[in-house]
């Protein structure tokens, strides 16, 4: 998810028809050219398999996804997804339609059940572009399930799903491939964009800052080369680290404020964003403080 607050200036969030980039061997990412709600897509091509990571938002993006996947292989199909939100999973049903194999973690499947339909809702009032991408949308169950972890052969080729719990939502799954040392993040890693944090509740407040911190420690102890964030460019492990330096420094900055949260936000927003000058999509930081504002102080 990203910048939602002027749709209709937005581009429209359409997955590049670009010839996907390969980052390492065998692993290929359609950018999202820094578009608002279009992702990092992942494609692994292994000699038995071909792991396709992400679909893009809507049944449109999902068939350019699945071409992209063809152009690179003929091999049997695998798609998996970092997160349930709409830009990440909603084109699954090409997929399936396709006779493609589903993996989701279980979080994943239960994020899809109960909070899927909210967000088809919330994200058709985003203007006339995101909608028109969400025409026809409709929820598949995964054909396969797991809980903290699932290894795939996709045939001379390695890749994990990992599953850490809650953090940027419920169940985010990284992607890291062991041999080649290639991490794809999702929404808990963005590039020079401001940490997404979901904070909406009553309707979804499945988003924890300071878990979401720990969760980045386990992903340094991956000891990634190359990182693929759920938004913004290729980078490289240090992301990781700004990231969190980032969550850490708002948590601070929250717990040694005092006032309501209003107010809290009203003095930190514009030094937090003086900090970081070159991010985009600085709304989130509102939600950052919320979210922080919420577990000290209740």
């Amino acid at each position: 998810m990203t910048d939602t607050t002027e749709p209709q200036s937005a581009p429209p969030p359409v997955i590049s028809d670009a010839e996907p980039e390969e980052v390492a061997q065998n692993v290929h990412v359609i950018p999202d050219g820094r578009v608002p709600l279009v992702p990092n897509v992942g494609i692994v091509v292994g000699q038995r398999e071909a792991l396709v990571v992400d679909t893009g938002m809507g049944l449109m993006n999902g068939q350019r996804v699945l071409q992209k996947a063809r152009s690179l292989t003929d091999k049997p199909l695998v798609l998996t997804i970092t997160h349930f939100h709409p830009e990440h999973g909603y084109g699954a049903k090409v997929f399936a339609d396709a006779g493609v194999r589903i993996v989701y973690n279980r979080s994943q499947q239960e994020e899809f059940d109960e909070k899927g339909q909210a967000y088809l809702d919330m994200f058709r009032t985003f203007g006339d572009a995101v909608a028109g991408q969400l025409e026809g949308v409709e929820f598949v169950a995964a054909d396969e399930l797991y809980d903290d972890r699932a290894s795939l052969d996709l045939g001379g080729l390695a890749v994990e799903l990992l599953h850490f719990g809650l953090a940027h939502t419920r169940g985010d799954q990284v992607v890291f491939l062991p041999e080649q040392r290639v991490l794809f993040g999702g929404d808990l890693l963005e590039h020079r964009i401001f940490p997404i944090v979901p904070w909406f509740p009553p309707h979804d407040a499945d988003v924890n800052g300071s878990r979401w911190i720990e969760v980045l420690d386990r992903l340094e102890e991956l000891e990634p080369v190359v990182v693929v964030p759920g938004h913004g460019e290729v980078t490289g492990p240090e992301l990781i680290g700004q990231v969190r330096s980032y969550l850490r420094d708002v948590r601070a900055r929250v717990g040694g404020a005092s006032g309501t949260v209003e107010e809290v936000k009203a003095e930190l927003e514009p030094e937090i964003r003086a900090d970081h000058p070159t991010w985009d999509a600085p709304e989130w930081i509102g939600f950052a403080i919320e979210c922080f504002y919420a577990e000290i102080h209740g």
